[in-house]
Protein backbone atom coordinates (compact mmCIF):
# COMPACT_ATOMS: atom_id res chain seq x y z
CA UNK A 1 0.00 0.00 0.00
CA UNK A 2 1.25 3.50 -1.25
CA UNK A 3 1.17 6.28 1.17
CA UNK A 4 0.88 9.96 1.11
CA UNK A 5 3.10 12.32 2.77
CA UNK A 6 1.53 14.78 5.61
CA UNK A 7 -0.45 17.26 3.69
CA UNK A 8 0.39 16.27 0.19
CA UNK A 9 -2.78 15.71 -0.94
CA UNK A 10 -3.72 19.17 -0.16
CA UNK A 11 -0.33 20.07 -2.07
CA UNK A 12 -1.70 18.43 -5.10
CA UNK A 13 -4.96 19.67 -5.28
CA UNK A 14 -3.38 23.11 -4.65
CA UNK A 15 -0.88 22.83 -7.43
CA UNK A 16 -3.57 21.31 -9.42
CA UNK A 17 -5.79 24.38 -9.64
CA UNK A 18 -2.67 26.80 -9.19
CA UNK A 19 0.38 25.97 -11.03
CA UNK A 20 -0.72 25.34 -14.52
CA UNK A 21 -3.13 28.09 -14.76
CA UNK A 22 -2.28 31.73 -14.97
CA UNK A 23 -5.90 33.13 -13.67
CA UNK A 24 -6.18 35.06 -10.65
CA UNK A 25 -9.00 33.09 -9.39
CA UNK A 26 -7.36 29.31 -9.90
CA UNK A 27 -3.97 31.35 -7.59
CA UNK A 28 -6.55 32.27 -5.17
CA UNK A 29 -8.25 28.64 -5.16
CA UNK A 30 -4.80 27.19 -4.65
CA UNK A 31 -3.68 29.73 -1.98
CA UNK A 32 -6.78 28.83 -0.40
CA UNK A 33 -6.21 25.37 0.05
CA UNK A 34 -3.04 25.81 1.41
CA UNK A 35 -3.98 28.65 3.77
CA UNK A 36 -6.73 26.07 5.19
CA UNK A 37 -4.02 22.93 6.02
CA UNK A 38 -1.02 23.96 7.94
CA UNK A 39 0.19 20.53 7.85
CA UNK A 40 0.72 20.55 4.64
CA UNK A 41 3.67 23.44 5.26
CA UNK A 42 6.40 20.88 5.60
CA UNK A 43 5.23 18.73 2.57
CA UNK A 44 5.18 22.32 -0.09
CA UNK A 45 8.79 23.51 1.37
CA UNK A 46 9.77 20.14 0.24
CA UNK A 47 8.02 20.42 -3.24
CA UNK A 48 10.13 23.42 -3.27
CA UNK A 49 13.42 21.89 -3.21
CA UNK A 50 12.59 19.51 -5.69
CA UNK A 51 11.80 22.73 -7.77
CA UNK A 52 14.89 24.10 -7.26
CA UNK A 53 17.04 20.89 -7.30
CA UNK A 54 15.13 20.26 -11.35
CA UNK A 55 16.07 23.96 -12.44
CA UNK A 56 20.31 22.82 -11.40
CA UNK A 57 19.75 20.12 -13.65
CA UNK A 58 18.04 22.41 -16.44
CA UNK A 59 21.43 24.08 -16.00
CA UNK A 60 20.15 27.36 -13.81
CA UNK A 61 22.43 28.47 -11.34
CA UNK A 62 21.54 30.25 -8.00
CA UNK A 63 22.32 33.64 -9.14
CA UNK A 64 20.71 33.20 -12.20
CA UNK A 65 17.41 32.09 -9.98
CA UNK A 66 17.48 34.98 -8.02
CA UNK A 67 17.63 37.72 -10.99
CA UNK A 68 15.10 36.39 -12.85
CA UNK A 69 12.76 36.05 -9.42
CA UNK A 70 13.71 39.62 -8.89
CA UNK A 71 12.87 40.54 -12.26
CA UNK A 72 9.97 39.21 -12.46
CA UNK A 73 8.09 38.82 -9.34
CA UNK A 74 8.71 40.83 -6.10
CA UNK A 75 10.96 41.26 -2.68
CA UNK A 76 8.65 38.37 -1.24
CA UNK A 77 9.27 36.25 -3.42
CA UNK A 78 13.28 36.44 -3.75
CA UNK A 79 13.30 36.19 0.08
CA UNK A 80 11.09 32.51 -0.61
CA UNK A 81 13.70 31.72 -3.40
CA UNK A 82 16.95 32.51 -1.22
CA UNK A 83 15.05 30.45 1.47
CA UNK A 84 14.73 27.68 -0.92
CA UNK A 85 18.17 27.48 -2.50
CA UNK A 86 19.59 27.63 0.68
CA UNK A 87 17.15 24.63 2.03
CA UNK A 88 18.17 22.40 -0.95
CA UNK A 89 21.89 23.04 -0.66
CA UNK A 90 22.50 20.06 2.24
CA UNK A 91 20.75 17.54 -0.57
CA UNK A 92 23.07 18.96 -3.59
CA UNK A 93 26.10 17.55 -5.08
CA UNK A 94 29.45 19.44 -4.85
CA UNK A 95 30.00 22.19 -6.86
CA UNK A 96 32.39 24.54 -7.90
CA UNK A 97 33.87 27.64 -6.05
CA UNK A 98 31.77 30.00 -8.36
CA UNK A 99 28.49 28.02 -7.27
CA UNK A 100 29.42 28.30 -3.20
CA UNK A 101 30.28 32.19 -3.83
CA UNK A 102 26.43 32.55 -5.00
CA UNK A 103 25.20 30.86 -2.30
CA UNK A 104 27.17 32.96 0.50
CA UNK A 105 25.68 36.06 -1.71
CA UNK A 106 22.06 35.02 -1.49
CA UNK A 107 19.74 37.95 -0.01
CA UNK A 108 18.27 37.34 3.76
CA UNK A 109 19.90 35.74 6.49
CA UNK A 110 22.61 33.05 5.64
CA UNK A 111 22.59 29.67 6.59
CA UNK A 112 24.14 28.96 10.10
CA UNK A 113 24.95 24.92 9.03
CA UNK A 114 28.35 25.67 8.04
CA UNK A 115 29.18 28.40 10.59
CA UNK A 116 30.98 27.82 14.47
CA UNK A 117 29.61 25.15 15.70
CA UNK A 118 31.04 26.40 19.62
CA UNK A 119 33.23 24.04 20.29
CA UNK A 120 36.64 26.25 19.94
CA UNK A 121 38.55 27.29 23.53
CA UNK A 122 35.68 29.82 25.44
CA UNK A 123 34.51 29.84 22.68
CA UNK A 124 30.95 27.75 23.97
CA UNK A 125 28.72 30.23 25.09
CA UNK A 126 29.59 32.80 22.69
CA UNK A 127 28.35 30.09 20.09
CA UNK A 128 25.14 29.14 21.80
CA UNK A 129 24.05 32.52 22.14
CA UNK A 130 24.87 33.58 18.30
CA UNK A 131 22.80 30.22 17.32
CA UNK A 132 20.48 31.18 19.49
CA UNK A 133 19.94 34.93 18.62
CA UNK A 134 19.86 33.82 14.95
CA UNK A 135 17.06 30.86 15.60
CA UNK A 136 14.99 34.24 17.40
CA UNK A 137 15.51 36.48 14.32
CA UNK A 138 14.88 33.70 11.58
CA UNK A 139 11.71 32.56 13.94
CA UNK A 140 10.61 36.39 14.31
CA UNK A 141 11.04 36.41 10.45
CA UNK A 142 8.84 33.47 9.60
CA UNK A 143 6.20 34.32 11.96
CA UNK A 144 5.88 37.93 10.03
CA UNK A 145 6.05 36.06 6.76
CA UNK A 146 2.62 33.69 7.95
CA UNK A 147 0.61 36.55 9.83
CA UNK A 148 -1.26 36.30 6.67
CA UNK A 149 -0.98 32.20 5.36
CA UNK A 150 -3.23 33.31 2.49
CA UNK A 151 -1.09 35.63 1.34
CA UNK A 152 2.34 33.69 2.57
CA UNK A 153 0.61 30.79 0.47
CA UNK A 154 -0.37 33.23 -2.73
CA UNK A 155 3.43 34.12 -2.91
CA UNK A 156 4.82 30.66 -2.76
CA UNK A 157 2.70 29.25 -5.27
CA UNK A 158 3.52 32.36 -8.15
CA UNK A 159 7.02 31.79 -7.16
CA UNK A 160 6.61 28.23 -7.78
CA UNK A 161 4.79 28.84 -11.06
CA UNK A 162 7.43 30.66 -11.99
CA UNK A 163 10.43 28.23 -11.39
CA UNK A 164 8.63 25.49 -13.15
CA UNK A 165 8.17 27.50 -16.30
CA UNK A 166 11.79 28.10 -16.41
CA UNK A 167 13.01 26.55 -19.60
CA UNK A 168 16.75 24.60 -20.04
CA UNK A 169 19.59 26.40 -20.23
CA UNK A 170 23.07 25.97 -21.41
CA UNK A 171 24.67 23.65 -19.06
CA UNK A 172 28.20 25.13 -17.15
CA UNK A 173 30.80 22.92 -16.31
CA UNK A 174 30.91 22.91 -12.41
CA UNK A 175 31.90 19.47 -12.03
CA UNK A 176 35.06 20.54 -13.38
CA UNK A 177 35.84 23.26 -11.18
CA UNK A 178 34.60 21.39 -8.11
CA UNK A 179 37.37 20.21 -6.83
CA UNK A 180 40.04 22.26 -4.34
CA UNK A 181 39.91 26.24 -4.29
CA UNK A 182 42.55 27.68 -6.42
CA UNK A 183 44.73 29.78 -3.93
CA UNK A 184 44.32 33.47 -3.95
CA UNK A 185 46.22 35.11 -6.63
CA UNK A 186 48.35 38.26 -5.15
CA UNK A 187 48.19 39.88 -9.09
CA UNK A 188 44.36 39.70 -9.09
CA UNK A 189 44.41 41.54 -5.40
CA UNK A 190 46.22 44.52 -6.71
CA UNK A 191 44.06 44.81 -9.60
CA UNK A 192 40.61 45.04 -7.52
CA UNK A 193 42.46 47.49 -5.73
CA UNK A 194 43.74 49.54 -8.74
CA UNK A 195 39.87 49.58 -10.01
CA UNK A 196 38.67 50.04 -6.64
CA UNK A 197 40.50 53.13 -6.82
CA UNK A 198 39.52 54.47 -10.48
CA UNK A 199 36.05 53.84 -9.51
CA UNK A 200 36.60 56.46 -6.22
CA UNK A 201 38.52 59.02 -7.51
CA UNK A 202 36.70 62.16 -8.90
CA UNK A 203 39.90 63.42 -11.18
CA UNK A 204 39.12 61.40 -15.22
CA UNK A 205 43.09 61.23 -15.69
CA UNK A 206 43.71 59.38 -12.36
CA UNK A 207 40.98 56.95 -13.29
CA UNK A 208 42.11 56.23 -16.36
CA UNK A 209 46.02 55.74 -15.26
CA UNK A 210 44.68 53.54 -12.85
CA UNK A 211 42.56 51.25 -15.33
CA UNK A 212 45.41 51.20 -17.73
CA UNK A 213 47.44 49.86 -14.77
CA UNK A 214 44.97 47.20 -14.13
CA UNK A 215 44.26 46.24 -17.88
CA UNK A 216 48.29 45.81 -18.14
CA UNK A 217 48.77 43.38 -14.87
CA UNK A 218 45.50 41.29 -16.60
CA UNK A 219 47.58 40.60 -19.78
CA UNK A 220 50.45 39.82 -17.36
CA UNK A 221 48.28 37.67 -15.07
CA UNK A 222 46.72 35.95 -18.30
CA UNK A 223 50.41 35.14 -20.23
CA UNK A 224 51.51 33.98 -16.79
CA UNK A 225 48.47 31.57 -16.76
CA UNK A 226 48.82 30.62 -19.80
CA UNK A 227 52.43 29.79 -19.65
CA UNK A 228 51.41 27.40 -16.40
CA UNK A 229 49.06 25.90 -18.08
CA UNK A 230 51.30 24.78 -20.82
CA UNK A 231 53.69 22.98 -18.67
CA UNK A 232 51.08 21.17 -16.67
CA UNK A 233 50.62 17.25 -16.88
CA UNK A 234 46.68 17.65 -17.76
CA UNK A 235 45.92 20.34 -19.95
CA UNK A 236 43.74 22.99 -18.49
CA UNK A 237 39.87 23.67 -20.54
CA UNK A 238 37.45 26.25 -20.81
CA UNK A 239 34.80 27.28 -18.42
CA UNK A 240 32.06 29.30 -18.22
CA UNK A 241 29.69 31.71 -16.37
CA UNK A 242 26.95 34.00 -16.56
CA UNK A 243 27.20 37.72 -15.52
CA UNK A 244 24.30 39.76 -15.18
CA UNK A 245 23.37 42.30 -17.43
CA UNK A 246 20.29 43.76 -16.48
CA UNK A 247 17.79 46.62 -17.64
CA UNK A 248 18.12 49.70 -18.10
CA UNK A 249 20.00 50.10 -21.17
CA UNK A 250 21.08 46.33 -21.71
CA UNK A 251 21.58 46.00 -25.13
CA UNK A 252 24.99 48.96 -24.38
CA UNK A 253 25.91 46.87 -21.38
CA UNK A 254 26.11 43.93 -23.50
CA UNK A 255 28.28 44.97 -25.91
CA UNK A 256 30.58 46.76 -23.73
CA UNK A 257 30.50 43.23 -21.77
CA UNK A 258 31.19 41.44 -25.23
CA UNK A 259 34.41 43.92 -25.76
CA UNK A 260 35.72 42.88 -21.93
CA UNK A 261 36.00 39.63 -22.83
CA UNK A 262 37.12 39.85 -26.45
CA UNK A 263 39.65 41.99 -24.99
CA UNK A 264 40.85 39.30 -22.41
CA UNK A 265 40.66 35.85 -24.25
CA UNK A 266 37.06 34.99 -23.90
CA UNK A 267 34.01 34.66 -25.98
CA UNK A 268 30.48 36.23 -24.39
CA UNK A 269 27.10 35.36 -25.20
CA UNK A 270 24.04 37.49 -24.61
CA UNK A 271 20.85 35.59 -23.47
CA UNK A 272 18.64 38.94 -23.81
CA UNK A 273 15.59 36.87 -22.49
CA UNK A 274 17.05 36.19 -19.13
CA UNK A 275 19.16 39.00 -18.41
CA UNK A 276 22.85 37.63 -18.80
CA UNK A 277 25.59 36.64 -20.89
CA UNK A 278 27.26 33.67 -20.88
CA UNK A 279 31.52 34.07 -20.87
CA UNK A 280 33.62 31.28 -21.98
CA UNK A 281 37.30 31.44 -21.18
CA UNK A 282 40.09 29.86 -19.10
CA UNK A 283 39.63 30.59 -15.30
CA UNK A 284 42.09 33.26 -14.86
CA UNK A 285 40.59 35.47 -17.60
CA UNK A 286 37.08 34.64 -16.58
CA UNK A 287 38.23 36.60 -13.45
CA UNK A 288 39.91 39.97 -14.80
CA UNK A 289 36.49 40.16 -17.47
CA UNK A 290 34.00 40.73 -13.96
CA UNK A 291 36.23 42.42 -12.56
CA UNK A 292 37.03 44.58 -15.40
CA UNK A 293 33.17 44.70 -17.18
CA UNK A 294 31.89 45.64 -13.25
CA UNK A 295 34.51 48.38 -12.76
CA UNK A 296 33.74 50.16 -16.68
CA UNK A 297 30.34 50.08 -15.35
CA UNK A 298 30.38 51.97 -12.46
CA UNK A 299 32.80 54.34 -14.04
CA UNK A 300 30.31 54.39 -16.84
CA UNK A 301 27.73 55.52 -14.67
CA UNK A 302 29.41 58.09 -12.53
CA UNK A 303 30.35 59.44 -15.64
CA UNK A 304 26.54 59.82 -17.39
CA UNK A 305 25.85 60.93 -13.89
CA UNK A 306 28.08 64.24 -13.97
CA UNK A 307 27.07 64.53 -17.92
CA UNK A 308 23.40 64.63 -17.06
CA UNK A 309 24.11 67.29 -14.38
CA UNK A 310 26.00 69.62 -16.88
CA UNK A 311 23.34 69.39 -19.26
CA UNK A 312 20.89 70.03 -16.99
CA UNK A 313 22.45 73.25 -15.62
CA UNK A 314 22.84 74.46 -19.50
CA UNK A 315 18.66 74.29 -19.50
CA UNK A 316 18.56 71.18 -21.74
CA UNK A 317 15.88 68.57 -20.48
CA UNK A 318 18.47 64.62 -21.15
CA UNK A 319 15.90 61.74 -21.45
CA UNK A 320 15.71 58.13 -21.56
CA UNK A 321 17.47 58.33 -25.28
CA UNK A 322 20.28 60.80 -24.04
CA UNK A 323 21.21 57.75 -21.10
CA UNK A 324 20.86 54.74 -24.02
CA UNK A 325 22.83 56.80 -26.50
CA UNK A 326 25.79 57.72 -23.53
CA UNK A 327 25.82 54.32 -23.48
CA UNK A 328 26.45 52.90 -26.37
CA UNK A 329 29.03 55.88 -27.23
CA UNK A 330 31.20 54.22 -24.06
CA UNK A 331 30.81 50.64 -25.01
CA UNK A 332 31.45 51.60 -28.83
CA UNK A 333 34.95 53.25 -27.70
CA UNK A 334 36.12 51.02 -24.85
CA UNK A 335 35.53 48.03 -27.80
CA UNK A 336 38.15 49.94 -29.96
CA UNK A 337 40.38 50.71 -27.38
CA UNK A 338 40.58 47.59 -26.23
CA UNK A 339 41.07 46.01 -29.11
CA UNK A 340 43.89 48.27 -29.73
CA UNK A 341 45.35 47.00 -26.43
CA UNK A 342 44.50 43.52 -27.43
CA UNK A 343 46.84 44.16 -30.22
CA UNK A 344 49.76 44.11 -28.23
CA UNK A 345 52.45 42.10 -29.70
CA UNK A 346 54.27 38.83 -27.49
CA UNK A 347 57.30 37.13 -28.40
CA UNK A 348 56.67 34.07 -30.68
CA UNK A 349 57.41 31.38 -28.14
CA UNK A 350 54.11 32.86 -26.46
CA UNK A 351 52.02 32.82 -29.53
CA UNK A 352 51.29 29.01 -30.69
CA UNK A 353 50.50 28.94 -26.46
CA UNK A 354 48.13 31.67 -26.54
CA UNK A 355 46.74 30.59 -30.33
CA UNK A 356 45.74 27.32 -28.91
CA UNK A 357 43.89 28.83 -25.68
CA UNK A 358 41.99 31.10 -28.42
CA UNK A 359 40.87 28.27 -30.61
CA UNK A 360 39.78 26.24 -27.28
CA UNK A 361 38.05 28.74 -26.36
CA UNK A 362 36.13 29.39 -29.74
CA UNK A 363 35.36 25.81 -30.05
CA UNK A 364 33.79 25.60 -26.31
CA UNK A 365 31.50 28.28 -27.32
CA UNK A 366 30.50 27.13 -30.72
CA UNK A 367 29.97 23.65 -28.62
CA UNK A 368 28.05 25.70 -25.79
CA UNK A 369 26.10 27.86 -28.74
CA UNK A 370 25.59 25.91 -32.09
CA UNK A 371 23.29 28.58 -32.88
CA UNK A 372 24.07 32.41 -32.27
CA UNK A 373 22.64 35.90 -34.13
CA UNK A 374 23.73 39.32 -34.11
CA UNK A 375 22.26 42.26 -32.91
CA UNK A 376 22.02 46.00 -34.07
CA UNK A 377 22.45 48.24 -30.67
CA UNK A 378 18.77 50.06 -30.65
CA UNK A 379 17.89 53.61 -29.68
CA UNK A 380 21.14 55.57 -30.24
CA UNK A 381 19.59 58.76 -31.42
CA UNK A 382 20.94 62.05 -29.33
CA UNK A 383 23.89 63.38 -30.28
CA UNK A 384 24.70 64.96 -27.11
CA UNK A 385 24.91 61.27 -25.09
CA UNK A 386 27.35 59.50 -27.66
CA UNK A 387 29.46 62.71 -27.62
CA UNK A 388 29.80 62.70 -23.66
CA UNK A 389 29.93 58.91 -23.61
CA UNK A 390 32.54 58.83 -26.28
CA UNK A 391 34.11 61.87 -24.01
CA UNK A 392 34.00 59.17 -21.04
CA UNK A 393 35.18 56.10 -22.59
CA UNK A 394 38.60 58.11 -23.73
CA UNK A 395 39.06 58.93 -19.85
CA UNK A 396 38.54 55.43 -18.64
CA UNK A 397 40.32 54.17 -21.64
CA UNK A 398 42.72 50.83 -21.25
CA UNK A 399 45.68 52.04 -22.68
CA UNK A 400 48.30 50.40 -24.54
CA UNK A 401 49.63 47.24 -23.14
CA UNK A 402 53.50 47.51 -23.43
CA UNK A 403 55.30 44.80 -24.80
CA UNK A 404 55.33 41.57 -22.91
CA UNK A 405 58.64 39.86 -22.60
Amino acid sequence: MSSTPSGGATVDRAFEAALYADSGPALDTGASVLAADPAADGELSRRGREFVAALWRRGWQPADVVRIVRRDLDDVHVRLAARLIRAQAPDDRPRGPRWAAQIQALPGEPSSGSGDDGGGSGGGGTGRADRAARADRAARADRSARTDRFSHATAVLELYRLLLRLPALEPLDEERSAGPPRPASKMLTRIRALLVKAEATGFPEEAEALTAKAQELMARHSVDEALLASHAPAPDAPGACRIGVEPPYEQAKAVLLDAVADANHCRAVWNEAFGFSTVVGFEADLEVVELLFTSLLVQATTAMTKAEAAQRAGGRKRTKTFRQSFLAAYAHRVGARLAKAAETQVSDDLLPVLASREVAVGSATDRMFPQTTSTRLRGVTDEAGWTEGAEAADRAQVAHRPRLP
